[in-house]
C-alpha cells in the first residue's frame, strides 16, 4: 500500500489523471528534445560560484519566454512565477546556478552521437536547472491546478558550490521578502533520482596560511619554512582523529594546496584549505579543536628547528553549513514515497550538504532530489550526463510539487 497523505491531499492516481495533469505528464514523455537542448544551452554558460551573472540573466530570460514573471534578487538568485504577483504562501522549487569547474569555451560541453552529456557541470547542475525550466514549461501550457493553497515560485540560486557557503539560499530563506512565505523546498540537484536528501550533513571550512621572510634555498636555510609547517599540520591533522563514533560517519578534505615560487626559493608563504564534514555535530566540533591544535603545534615544531627567521600561522573559519533533518513521518517524505510508489521509483533516504541544509536548519520542510537522468564524474573535467529516464524524474518533480501545493 502507498504511504497515505495529509487529510485532503488527492492520491497519487487521483492527480495523475486530472484535468491538465494527465497531459502534462503526457508532454513530459513526448517532448524530450526542448529540454535537451535548453541543458546543453545552458551548461555551455560558465558560471563558477560567485561568478553565476550571465547564467542567471539566461535563466530570467528562459523563464520571460516561458511566459513568467521572473527577476533577480540582490543575492543574484532569478526568481520566477508562473503569474505576476501571487501573494503566497508559495512552495519553492530551486537549482543552484553556480558549478566548480567552467568551461574555457562553449565547445568544451558537447553531446555524442548517442545522446549523452560531456563537460564542466553538465550532471551538477545542469540537470537541475534544465528540470527547473521543463516543469515551468509544462505548467504553462497546461490549465491551472485545481485545490491548490498555495503558488510555486521558481528559483536559479547562487552560492551552492565550494566557498559560496549556500548564499543564495541563506538570503531566500533568511533576507528575502519571500524568505517568512515559503512553506517547503524542492531542492534539483544532480541527476539521480534513487536518493532523498532529508538530513542535512553540517560541514566546516577553513583556510590555513603560513607565513615566513623566505629567501634562497641555500644561503638562507634555516629561515623557517611555511611549506614545511602546512604539511606539518596536514600530518598532525591526518594522523591524529578522534576515536569514531559508531554510526557516524565524518570526513575531512585537504583541497588546495599552494605556496612557494620555485624549487631553490624558501616559500613566504603557504595556504590550505580543508572541508570538514560529520552527521555528529559534537565530533565536528572534535575535528575543528582538532585542526586548532594542530595549526598551534605545527608552528611550534617548524619553529623549535628554524636558526633564523620564524613562521606564524594562521587559521580562518571560511564558511558553515548548519545540520538538520525532516522527521521520518513528514507528509513532504510521505508526499515523494507516494509518488515513487506511482512512478515505480525505488529511492533511499540520504544524508548530504546541499542548499536544503538552510531550510532544514530553520525546521522549514525541504528535501534534495535529482531531476532525472543518470550522471556522473561531479567536480572533475570528465563530468557527463545521459538523458534517458529523465521524463520519470521531471514527472516526480511536478506530482510533488502539486501534492505540496495542494496541502
Amino acid at each position: 500500500m502507498p504511504p497515505s497523505l495529509a487529510p485532503g491531499v488527492p492520491s497519487v492516481s487521483a492527480l495523475a489523471s486530472a484535468r491538465g495533469m494527465k497531459e502534462a505528464l503526457l508532454l513530459l514523455s513526448k517532448d524530450k528534445q526542448w529540454v535537451n537542448e535548453k541543458h546543453l544551452a545552458l551548461c555551455r554558460i560558465p558560471s563558477p560560484t560567485f561568478f553565476e551573472q550571465k547564467r542567471a540573466e539566461w535563466m530570467q530570460q528562459q523563464f520571460r519566454a516561458l511566459g513568467c514573471e521572473a527577476t533577480i534578487d540582490p543575492a543574484g538568485n532569478v526568481v520566477a512565477f508562473l503569474t505576476p504577483n501571487p501573494t503566497g504562501p508559495y512552495v519553492a522549487v530551486t537549482a543552484h546556478l553556480d558549478t566548480v569547474l567552467a568551461p574555457r569555451t562553449p565547445e568544451e560541453v558537447y553531446t555524442q552521437p548517442d545522446g549523452s552529456f560531456h563537460g564542466p557541470g553538465v550532471s551538477d547542475n545542469g540537470a537541475g536547472l534544465a528540470g527547473l525550466l521543463a516543469v515551468v514549461r509544462v505548467l504553462k501550457m497546461i490549465p491551472e491546478l485545481a485545490g491548490v493553497t498555495a503558488a510555486p515560485v521558481f528559483i536559479a540560486n547562487v552560492g551552492e558550490e565550494g566557498e559560496g557557503n549556500l548564499s543564495g539560499m541563506r538570503y531566500l530563506c533568511r533576507q528575502s521578502p519571500l524568505a517568512n512565505k515559503i512553506r517547503s523546498y524542492l531542492v534539483l540537484d544532480g541527476p539521480s533520482t534513487d536518493h532523498v536528501t532529508c538530513q542535512a550533513l553540517a560541514s566546516r571550512r577553513f583556510e590555513i596560511t603560513f607565513a615566513g621572510p623566505g629567501g634562497h634555498s641555500w644561503s638562507d636555510y634555516g629561515v623557517g619554512n611555511p611549506v614545511h609547517a602546512l604539511s606539518r599540520v596536514i600530518t598532525l591533522f591526518a594522523e591524529n582523529q578522534p576515536e569514531p563514533v559508531p554510526g557516524v560517519r565524518s570526513s575531512f578534505n585537504f583541497g588546495v594546496i599552494d605556496g612557494g615560487v620555485s624549487v631553490n626559493s624558501i616559500p613566504n608563504s603557504a595556504r590550505a584549505k580543508l572541508d570538514i564534514r560529520s552527521e555528529s555535530p559534537s565530533q565536528l566540533e572534535l575535528l575543528g579543536d582538532l585542526l586548532s591544535t594542530c595549526v598551534a603545534k605545527a608552528a611550534e615544531m617548524e619553529n623549535a628547528q628554524a636558526t633564523m627567521a620564524r613562521v606564524t600561522a594562521k587559521l580562518r573559519e571560511t564558511g558553515a553549513r548548519p545540520g538538520g533533518g525532516l522527521a521520518t513521518d513528514a507528509p513532504l517524505l510521505r508526499y515523494i514515497a507516494a509518488v515513487d510508489e506511482w512512478l515505480g521509483i525505488r529511492s533511499r533516504i540520504d544524508c548530504s550538504s546541499t542548499d536544503a541544509n538552510i531550510p532544514l536548519s530553520m525546521s522549514i520542510p525541504a528535501v534534495s532530489i535529482g531531476a532525472g537522468g543518470t550522471g556522473g564524474g561531479a567536480h572533475t573535467p570528465g563530468e557527463w550526463f545521459r538523458p534517458e529516464g529523465r521524463d520519470s524524474g521531471l514527472k516526480r518533480i511536478l506530482l510533488t510539487l502539486a501534492l505540496l501545493l495542494s496541502e
